[in-house]
């Protein structure tokens, strides 16, 4: 008889993964990921990239609200008899209750080096914390958040001039092609699972929008990696005559000056110790993204203001 698998994933991180499992022939039997949202203004109703793709490859797809104290879902789920689950930023918890209606568990594709960074943003806070690299995970799931035991780890290099979207492509690359070995091994009894060393945990947790202003006081590196870590969403930004300007992205620069003073003609900012970041690219709001020549034509900040 076929294996059965479930897929659970909501951004686009997972797509690749979800594409990499339907076109090397895995029986993906339904595929669970988080209803439509509404805009901000309500005018438009928006898919989830896993909705799109499984809509695509024509996948039997499901959108609960919730699974908690789901009775109806929890009564379909295990009408399944599924083999096993792969989950892929669902963005849910999965109740404890489900995790014994597969033959094999529940598997997650974490995008940390575990036990560093469990939970909902390690992409970003690994490159704000300017670590030297970053990887996936595979574990199983346990009833506490990205706690389970793992199966494999890769690696990857943080580059300083990369941002939270190359991370976050580079990696769902990398565990499109890893998930299947995996898989396997774990379907076939091979995969072996090592506890995870819970002292060693660090947290990832949600960023909130005011964690974008930048403080100028803080060192250029500092600077730079949270403008990349929070590149695109939800950006780092400075304020200047009541107008917010997100920073896109920004090299290291020489520049001497007072933190937040722009120090030349093309929109070098000083920072703490003495250092400088230079901005390439920016976003004034309300407006399209520029590049710094452009931006600089029309442009209140010139060189001598404090930003």
């Amino acid at each position: 008889m076929p294996k059965k698998i479930v897929f659970m994933g909501t951004p686009m991180f997972a797509v690749p993964i979800l594409k990499s499992l339907y076109q090397n022939g895995y029986p993906i039997s339904d595929v669970y990921t988080q209803p439509p949202q509404k805009s901000q203004r309500g005018q438009r109703i928006n898919k989830s990239p896993i909705q799109g793709i499984a809509e695509t490859l024509n996948l039997e797809f499901r959108t609960p609200k919730f699974l908690k104290n789901n009775n109806e879902e929890f009564e379909y789920f295990k009408s399944i008899n599924a083999d096993l689950a792969v989950v892929v930023a669902y963005g849910q918890i999965i109740p404890k209750e489900f995790l014994n209606l597969t033959k094999k568990g529940f598997i997650n594709i974490h995008a940390s080096i575990l036990p560093s960074w469990r939970g909902a943003a390690p992409i970003q806070r690994s490159i704000m914390n300017l670590d030297k690299e970053t990887g996936i995970t595979i574990m199983r799931i346990a009833e506490q958040l990205d706690t389970g035991p793992i199966c494999n780890t890769y690696k990857i290099n943080l580059e300083n001039n990369l941002n939270a979207q190359d991370i976050s492509e580079q990696l769902s690359s990398l565990a499109a092609e890893k998930i299947l070995d995996n898989i396997d091994n774990i379907l076939d009894d091979k995969a072996k699972f090592i506890e995870q060393n819970h002292e060693q945990a660090t947290y990832a947790s949600k960023i909130q929008k005011l964690e974008g202003k930048i403080d100028w006081d803080e060192n250029a590196l500092n600077i730079i990696g949270k403008i990349n870590g929070l590149y695109p969403v939800p950006g780092a930004f400075f304020v200047f005559k009541g107008e917010r300007y997100k920073i896109l992205k920004a090299d290291i620069g020489n520049g001497i000056g007072n933190p937040g003073e722009v120090v030349s003609d093309y929109l070098e900012v000083a920072c703490g110790n003495r250092q400088s970041i230079k901005i390439k690219e920016i976003q004034r709001q309300g407006k399209k993204p520029q590049n710094i020549g452009e931006f600089m034509l029309g442009s209140q900040i010139k060189k001598g203001s404090l930003i």
